[in-house]
């Protein structure tokens, strides 16, 4: 195993969900971390809270990953402290609704495209050219079931995480001969603020997640710290976790209405 103590790691999307577990997880293993997300507030909370809890470093950036001039100012402008960044999760992601093609608002195609695909790629392009100079470095993309499967209602954000796989594959041909690691986690349902964010609805969110147990945040940020831990000779491409309850991105069993499909 590799030691993440005073690891240098920069997570997007770090104010909920995921990206929180992930920067407890990473702090409880003694890494100092750069969390960034649009809500500064939550962000300085939990800097605060690793900080005190486990003596680490916290640097918190307000980021909007669909800003391309703000990611590249935001990472351009960190210090020779924090420049080094040593492991990228890009976690920073959301899907809007489950309207079919025929019924969307373009508005909410965009939100997805621009977050889950161009945000991911502003920031890779913006940290990964200090990896490959240094000839160290890991990024970990937080991808999707949805990146392998369909479903309906699922149309654009499939698409945004289909393409991270595609990227995830693609970055570790770009990589070949480097010592820099790619690896992608892809969830199943697992309940985050996701639910309530797709739409707009805690009543809705809370229904979609009754009838079984899903994965938790902690769930996806263990995957996450298995990929960073493993001896630098190896690289884990792609770990996909279900919780027992879903078979594929489509079918999961709920108790109380033995419905198996996913928006059934």
């Amino acid at each position: 195993m590799q030691s993440l103590k005073n690891k240098i790691i920069f997570i997007t999307g770090a104010s909920s969900g995921i990206g929180k577990a992930c920067a407890e997880q990473c702090a409880q293993q003694g890494a100092n971390l750069i969390v960034t997300a649009r809500r500064l507030d939550r962000l300085q909370k939990l800097s605060d809270e690793l900080v005190h809890a486990h003596d680490v470093k916290v640097l918190p950036i307000q980021l909007d990953v669909k800003d391309k001039t703000e990611v590249e100012k935001g990472i351009g402008a960190l210090n020779q402290e924090w420049k080094n960044i040593d492991i990228l999760v890009n976690n920073a992601g959301l899907a809007l609704t489950t309207d079919k093609i025929q019924d969307a608002k373009l508005e909410n195609w965009d939100a997805m495209i621009d977050t889950n695909l161009k945000g991911l790629l502003y920031v890779t392009r913006a940290i990964l050219p200090n990896m490959v100079a240094r000839n160290q470095g890991h990024i970990i993309n937080i991808g999707s079931v949805a990146g392998r499967d369909y479903y309906a209602g699922g149309n654009i954000y499939c698409a945004t995480k289909h393409a991270v796989k595609a990227i995830s594959q693609c970055l570790r041909i770009d990589l070949l001969g480097t010592a820099i690691r790619v690896s992608e986690v892809a969830p199943g349902a697992v309940e985050t603020e996701f639910s309530e964010v797709r739409w707009q609805d805690k009543e809705r969110a809370k229904q979609f997640y009754a009838g079984f147990e899903a994965l938790t945040a902690e769930d996806i940020a263990d995957a996450v710290v298995y990929c960073a831990t493993r001896r630098k000779e190896v690289n884990i491409g792609e770990i996909t976790l279900f919780p027992l309850a879903q078979a594929s991105a489509h079918y999961l069993y709920k108790q109380d209405t033995a419905a198996k499909t996913l928006f059934e």
